[in-house]
């Protein structure tokens, strides 16, 4: 079947939107959490003049985080041309010496004979939107030069995904009011949870959320409830799969099946390219 409406940036929520949003808040606090979340991933060494290429890249605050930790060349793609806008911004703002490009292109549409292939291919949350999850893998892993690295986010099974499946289509089709609506209830119980399990003052949580990836809370909230298409994997799944493509796992930090509650949360995968 064709992919071609997978493409189309309408098909999708609209996280570009929410990335301009977001953009507003970069500074370097954020930076610095946004290079620890890479570097928890991918070690300081491997950045040093290597390639990068960021599939789905946002906001383009992890494109600037591997520029400042010594990547010699950065790409950035994205469907969303709110999110190409914003990180052409955020990264030219930053008068960095690195060279670096960012486009409109879906992962569908990436082709090695184009772009070339990459030391390092990161896409942290996004090949579980695309609408062909396993197809964009592929995709993504097409990128990677050989004995480069394939880092990648996807979101992990749970026994609520038929629900946040039909809340995130719900959500990504319903007019402003009534996306505040939901995700202020969702907060509430996010609140109610949160204290129920952390036994932590809500508001002291949201102030250091930018400590996760350099991220802030209320953008994420709606990032999670409207990341429509939705699909999930196990980490099991996932190794079979990039080993059958030629890659070897060098870092995973992945969970079971989990309850769904308050979300799926994402699995961290980093292979290699064994050729």
């Amino acid at each position: 079947m064709s992919n071609e409406h997978l493409k189309k940036v309408d098909t999708h929520f609209a996280f570009g939107k929410n990335w301009a949003s977001y953009s507003k808040l970069i500074d370097e606090p954020q930076i610095e959490q946004a290079k620890k979340g890479l570097l928890k991933l991918i070690p300081a060494e491997e950045f040093e003049g290597r390639s990068f290429l960021d599939i789905g890249c946002g906001s383009g605050l992890h494109a600037l985080a591997a520029a400042r930790l010594g990547a010699g060349r950065i790409v950035g793609v994205d469907i969303d041309p709110d999110s190409v806008n914003t990180a052409k911004n955020v990264l030219s703002s930053r008068n960095l010496e690195t060279p670096w490009h960012i486009e409109n292109t879906s992962v569908f549409d990436l082709d090695p004979k184009v772009l070339g292939t990459f030391d390092i291919v990161y896409s942290w949350g996004v090949l579980h939107h695309t609408g062909s999850m396993w197809e964009a893998v592929n995709k993504a892993a097409a990128m990677v030069s050989p004995n480069g690295l394939l880092a990648v986010a996807l979101y992990r099974t749970t026994y609520m995904d038929p629900f946040w499946k039909f809340e995130k289509r719900l959500y990504s089709g319903a007019p402003a009011f009534v996306q505040e609506c939901l995700k202020s209830s969702y907060i509430g119980a996010f609140r109610l949870a949160n204290m129920i399990k952390r036994r932590e003052d809500f508001q002291s949580y949201v102030k250091n959320y930018k400590s996760i990836r350099g991220m802030d809370f209320d953008h994420d909230v709606h990032d999670w409830l409207g990341g429509y298409p939705y699909e999930t994997a196990l980490a099991p799944e996932v190794d079979r799969w990039l080993t059958n493509l030629g890659f070897k796992a060098e870092r995973v930090f992945a969970r079971p099946k989990s309850s769904g509650v308050p979300s799926s949360g994402c699995d961290e995968y980093v292979y290699r390219l064994q050729k």
